[in-house]
This record gives structure tokens, C-alpha cells and sequence, in this order.
């Protein structure tokens, strides 16, 4: 394999990539970012991948899909859709809406199911937990 293309972001990439890697709580992001800024100083992926102990295969993953000018790209895009964990706001709306009929809020069936609640909370809270997190 060719060494790999030295310098090949802009200075603002970088400074700009450097900010993020500084101000970012995830460690999965900042994983990704070194993994683009250590590309683009002329590490090979192998090289890449033992300094920071991770897979050859994350690191040739990020290498093509990191995209220095859209740190988003970066992220989980699950992080990005419905948040997997019931919130304590989420929590209480649950226990409320079961202790109330479905008629009461609109709906023309008699009786909760897990389902028809995580659907109900969804619609409420933008929270989407499966029926089997519900129940």
C-alpha cells in the first residue's frame, strides 16, 4: 500500500479538527478525529491503529467516511436521531398515561399496550424506545 498522502487537509481543517478534539466529551469522536489528523500526518493505517488501540477496520473506516468539513459526520447518527433511554421526564409521562384511559386522550382503543404506548411517547416526547423497553 502507498504511504498515505501527507498534509492533505487545509490549516483551517486542522484547526478547526484540533478545537473539536479539545472541546468534544465523546470519546468516539475524538477517537475519529485523531484517526484524520494523524492520516494527515503521513501515518499508515496500521501505524494509526496501534497508537491508539483500535481496529484497522475503524480506522480504515473513518479514514474514507471522516469528513473534516462536516464534524457531524463524526458522530453516531443515532446520537443525532431519538434518544435510546428513557428520561426521567419520559419516566413520569409513562406512569401518568398508564394510570389514564386511551379514550381520555383521543384514542378509540380500550386498553394500553406496550406498544400503543411507546408509539403514544414517541409522538410526545420524540423518545423512540421499542415496545419491549416500554414494557
Amino acid at each position: 500500500m502507498p504511504p498515505p498522502a501527507k498534509n492533505f487537509l487545509m490549516s483551517e481543517q486542522v484547526i478547526q479538527l484540533q478545537q473539536a478534539l479539545k472541546e468534544s466529551q465523546l470519546p468516539h469522536v475524538r477517537e475519529r478525529i485523531l484517526i484524520i489528523l494523524l492520516q494527515n500526518d503521513g501515518r499508515t493505517q496500521q501505524e494509526i491503529s496501534r497508537f491508539l488501540g483500535c481496529s484497522p477496520r475503524t480506522v480504515a473506516y473513518w479514514c474514507m467516511h471522516g469528513d473534516p468539513d462536516n464534524l457531524e459526520t463524526l458522530h453516531n447518527k443515532r446520537e443525532y436521531e431519538h434518544n435510546r433511554k428513557a428520561t426521567p421526564e419520559y419516566i413520569e409521562l409513562l406512569l401518568k398515561t398508564v394510570d389514564k384511559e386511551p379514550s381520555d386522550l383521543g384514542y378509540e382503543f380500550g386498553r394500553w399496550t406496550a406498544e400503543r404506548l411507546a408509539t403514544y411517547l414517541t409522538e410526545q416526547t420524540g423518545i423512540d424506545l421499542s415496545s419491549s423497553q416500554v414494557r
